[in-house]
């Protein structure tokens, strides 16, 4: 099996000016206000509603799901009837509608979570909010954010099934544009987002796929 990609269950590190600027923000007293995980909800909100990812009725994964905000705007805006599969190393709440799995992804066991999940049907949306843990050192963190990006795309070309959509969090830097045109070569259309919750200071962006362009199927 896989080493955790994020053994000590810790996705950012935490200082006094972060905790300032987190209680004085507005997208997380909006997000307690609509009752949603995370201030992140607003940013697939978003890209959602911008390059018309929410199908009612389809199917989606949620990699890299905790504390569970995208899951919550997936089932609602897929709802009737959709299906929501999220997996995250860490524990997470029950969602109305949503099947959680606490495992890793990119291990044999972890994909078969996924699998038994889903039943074995592809998917209509993979959407991936995962970062690494972080070290401190750029390169390093850098690095092992495109690994995720990398393994989310990867998902993603396994279980999209044709005109299926893809949305992943990317941080600019080094590998970026060599993974854009790598998303590019699978998708009809190819578009870099960075969505109003996003803080300004952050390398952050969304890479978003339309259109998957697989004729084969999973490989």
């Amino acid at each position: 099996m896989k080493k955790p990609l994020n053994p000590e269950g810790r996705k950012h590190r935490f200082g006094k000016a972060w905790m300032h600027e987190h209680v004085t923000d507005h997208w997380v007293h909006e997000a307690k206000r609509r009752g949603y995980r995370s201030r992140a909800a607003f940013k697939l909100l978003e890209l959602g509603e911008r390059d018309k990812l929410f199908r009612p009725g389809g199917r989606a994964v949620d990699l890299g799901a905790a504390p569970g905000s995208w899951s919550q705007v997936l089932a609602q805006r897929l709802a009737p009837n959709g299906t929501v599969v999220a997996i995250d190393l860490l524990e997470m709440e029950p969602i109305r509608g949503v099947v959680t799995l606490k495992g890793d992804f990119s291990t044999d066991e972890g994909l078969g979570q996924v699998e038994w999940a889903l039943n074995d049907q592809p998917v209509g949306l993979v959407v991936s909010d995962m970062s690494p843990n972080l070290s401190g050192i750029e390169s390093v963190d850098q690095a092992r954010g495109i690994h995720l990006n990398e393994l989310a795309l990867e998902f993603a070309r396994q279980w999209l099934q044709p005109g299926g959509d893809f949305a992943v969090k990317a941080f600019q830097g080094a590998g970026f544009d060599a993974f854009q045109r790598e998303v590019a070569r699978h998708f009809g259309k190819t578009y870099v987002r960075k969505p109003a919750a996003s803080r300004d200071r952050s390398r952050e962006v969304f890479i978003v796929g339309k259109g998957f362009a697989s004729k084969g199927g999973r490989n």
